[in-house]
């Protein structure tokens, strides 16, 4: 009876395996459940993102319809023609400098000034000595009448006999030595004038005059330096400042030999200048030197300006296109030029298709123009360095997400 019982209650156990794999079935359909809404949640997302199309691009340009016409591009430099470093013939100390750099000046104005008390002085003994030779002319002039007038008095007296002939040979006598007198106080006159001249000219070697209309470009010495013609002494200057006549600016571009075919005298040329940009200039080859650089196989061509704006300075770098015909004021003006690639129909209109800040495309209507090589002219509503889509797609509109194509 006991050993039956045992067998009964060891049957009413519980077995708790079975709710364990219950509950690890419930919990793998969670993570399922979990990962499929996950899913879910991330295509939804996804879906909603704004599309992002892959494009390529061309900029819109700044350029000028007389580019069409360039046959040849040099580089060079502004260099002015008349140019001088101006100095003195005398040796002294600097007294005054009347200009500075940047001075517009006229030909024959005094620029600076020497010490030059002692010629001055020796100036002013030399005009003395011409005034006292005047006055010994006067004086010999005046000799010369009286004794004439003696002479024609002795002469009726003897007339009248009442002097003898060797009175009247006497009075002769007279009157030549006053001729004599007189020519020797006009010789006495031009020589005292000429040292006067060359006393005046010495004072005129302390005086330093601009030798043409132009700008002061530099200068080499300063009130209280040692002024000399050759520098020759220590701490000597010899020019004192450096001019330039701006109205003979040119261009001095190297051109190569072999393409002196495409270029000649009297050719128009467009001139730009690195410190003005946005500036361009008519010119025209004025002169070619008639020799071979050796070493850069190269010739100088000139090119003087048609106008010259008073921006253009000696030393500019410059660039200069050779053109094949003349071109007007209008043809230099800038213009917005794109790849016609990038031109399409919308709705009537000719557009461009923009990238804009954020890579949004933005339709951009625009008026077309003439061709430029391989550009064409628009206008509208972009500048010069917008990006343009190249043959954008039929669906692709303003506010299209783009990215550059292979990125």
């Amino acid at each position: 009876m006991t050993q039956a019982s045992s067998a009964d209650v060891s049957k009413l156990r519980i077995d708790r395996t079975q709710g364990l794999v219950v509950r690890r079935r419930h919990r793998r359909w969670t993570v399922v459940l979990l990962l499929v809404l996950l899913a879910a949640a991330a295509g939804g997302w996804f879906a909603l993102q704004p599309r992002v199309v892959p494009v390529t691009t061309a900029a819109v340009v700044t350029t000028q319809p007389s580019q069409q016409y360039v046959v040849l591009n040099a580089t060079g430099y502004v260099v002015a023609q008349r140019k001088a470093s101006i100095a003195s013939k005398a040796t002294g100390r600097l007294e005054w400098l009347g200009v500075a750099e940047g001075s517009r000046v006229k030909a024959g104005e005094v620029i600076a000034r020497l010490d030059n008390r002692d010629v001055r002085a020796q100036a002013d003994s030399a005009q003395a000595n011409v005034l006292a030779a005047r006055a010994g002319l006067e004086q010999a002039l005046a000799e010369e009448r009286d004794a004439a007038q003696v002479l024609r008095r002795n002469q009726d007296l003897q007339a009248k006999g009442f002097v003898s002939a060797a009175t009247v040979d006497a009075a002769k006598a007279r009157v030549d030595r006053a001729a004599a007198a007189v020519g020797s106080a006009r010789a006495g006159i031009v020589a005292a004038e000429a040292a006067a001249r060359n006393a005046q000219v010495a004072v005129d070697y302390t005086l330093i005059r601009a030798p043409f209309d132009g700008v002061i470009l530099s200068k080499s010495a300063n009130v209280g330096d040692l002024v000399t013609p050759f520098s020759s002494a220590a701490d000597s200057k010899g020019a004192v400042v450096t001019m330039a006549d701006m109205a003979t600016l040119e261009v001095e571009a190297d051109v190569s030999e072999s393409s002196l075919s495409k270029v000649k005298v009297g050719q128009p040329a467009e001139i730009t200048l690195d410190a003005l940009p946005d500036m361009r200039f008519r010119g025209r080859i004025s002169r070619m030197v008639p020799t071979v650089d050796r070493a850069k196989a190269t010739v100088m061509t000139k090119v003087q300006f048609e106008a010259i704006d008073p921006r253009v300075l000696p030393e500019m770098s410059a660039k200069v296109s050779f053109l094949s015909r003349e071109v007007g004021a209008e043809q230099q003006q800038p213009r917005l030029a794109v790849n016609p690639d990038t031109l399409v129909q919308r709705d009537g209109r000719q557009v461009l298709l923009v990238v804009r800040e954020g890579g949004q495309a933005v339709e951009v209507p625009v008026v077309t123009g003439e061709s430029i090589g391989d550009l064409v002219v628009v206008r509208g509503a972009v500048r010069s360095g917008d990006k343009a889509v190249v043959k954008p797609a039929a669906d692709l509109t303003t506010g299209t997400r783009t990215r550059p194509a292979g990125k």
